[in-house]
């Protein structure tokens, strides 16, 4: 295996910020609608699979042995749901075996996790996220616009656990009024079985998802109502700029985590860039608009590099610390096209 050739300097962008992290969409379909990504009535049961749009295997390869030569250590592959990109596999197995690339994990619903999950272990998958936002089956088919069951993302943890992940991170999205009567039930469902609670602030990301602040449950709210139940202390980070606080049980029953990008944001440290299904790059998660690298792309890898970090270079993205003042752009680029 060749070792990475990195770019004689590595880029910051204006505020400092290195590139470590790339969140990749391989797909913009996605089996459900979730009200505050792809709401149904928004978006059509048949958008996003038009397989012409999208980045081949061979370009998503070369796009990230790019991203690896500027710094990028950290690979996530998101959607949509990137359970339904055919081959998928094989895709990740291409991905594990490129140099610089240390943490290749994926984000799913796992809806579709049982039938594929020791596959995709096998591929070099070692990282799986999985979204759930509620146990009771009835409430979890509505947030899902009506097309998901609990039971096959519970089957499908269960098989991800048998065939050797571990510790794997489940997110929910809470809205007040709607799941928060849910967390304490999710906490008591997944305490001591290895697996990680990340309890995620309503955010405003993309247009159609009618973002209202009343909705939002800050995290401090929250972490309180987990504390009285069973009590919490808070831990370390992992890393510099890892977005959830973490707070382990006292008992030792394990740890929750709390992303709290509306009240305490951290733009200050946000190393992570996102490309959607057909290549454009976009700096930030409420970015209004991307840049399209497939001219880029069939230059070859090292021209791809260059443009990646003459465009990081320029970066001045921190939406979540102005967001309601006049600097902070009203459009911003819908979640299920560059994987939240």
């Amino acid at each position: 295996m060749n070792a990475i050739s990195p770019l004689p300097v590595l880029p910051l962008d204006t505020l400092g910020r290195p590139l470590h992290d790339l969140r990749l969409s391989v797909i913009e379909a996605c089996n459900f609608r979730c009200g505050y990504c792809m709401p149904a009535d928004r978006v059509p049961d048949d958008y996003g699979f038009d397989a012409a749009t999208r980045l081949s295997f061979d370009e998503i390869e070369t796009l990230v042995r790019g991203f690896a030569r500027v710094g990028v250590r950290k690979l996530r592959i998101t959607g949509g749901e990137p359970l339904l990109r055919k081959d998928l596999p094989d895709l990740i197995a291409r991905l594990a075996a490129i140099p610089g690339i240390e943490d290749l994990a994926l984000t799913t619903n796992a809806s579709l996790l049982a039938r594929q999950a020791r596959a995709l272990r096998r591929a070099g998958l070692r990282r799986l996220t999985v979204s759930l936002d509620a146990l009771d089956a009835a409430l979890f088919r509505q947030l899902s616009g009506d097309r998901g069951d609990v039971a096959a993302v519970l089957a499908g943890l269960d098989a991800a656990v048998e065939t050797g992940f571990e510790s794997i991170k489940l997110n929910c999205v809470v809205q007040r009024g709607v799941n928060d009567g849910e967390v304490l039930r999710l906490v008591e469902h997944f305490r001591g079985s290895g697996h990680v609670l990340r309890f995620i602030e309503y955010m405003d990301v993309g247009t159609c998802n009618g973002w209202d602040r009343e909705r939002v449950v800050p995290s401090a709210e929250l972490r309180d109502r987990i504390h009285a139940r069973w009590p919490l202390q808070p831990l370390d980070p992992h890393y510099r700029g890892e977005v959830a606080k973490r707070y382990g049980f006292v008992d030792g029953g394990g740890e929750v985590g709390f992303v709290s990008s509306v009240t305490a944001p951290f733009c200050g440290d946000c190393h992570r860039a996102r490309i959607s299904a057909d290549g454009h790059l976009y700096t930030c998660l409420f970015a209004a608009g991307g840049t399209d690298l497939r001219p880029a792309l069939r230059a070859g890898e090292t021209a791809l590099a260059e443009r990646i970090a003459g465009l990081w270079s320029r970066r001045t993205d921190r939406y979540s610390e102005l967001r309601g003042s006049p600097r902070a752009a009203r459009r911003h680029v819908e979640m299920f096209l560059v994987g939240g």
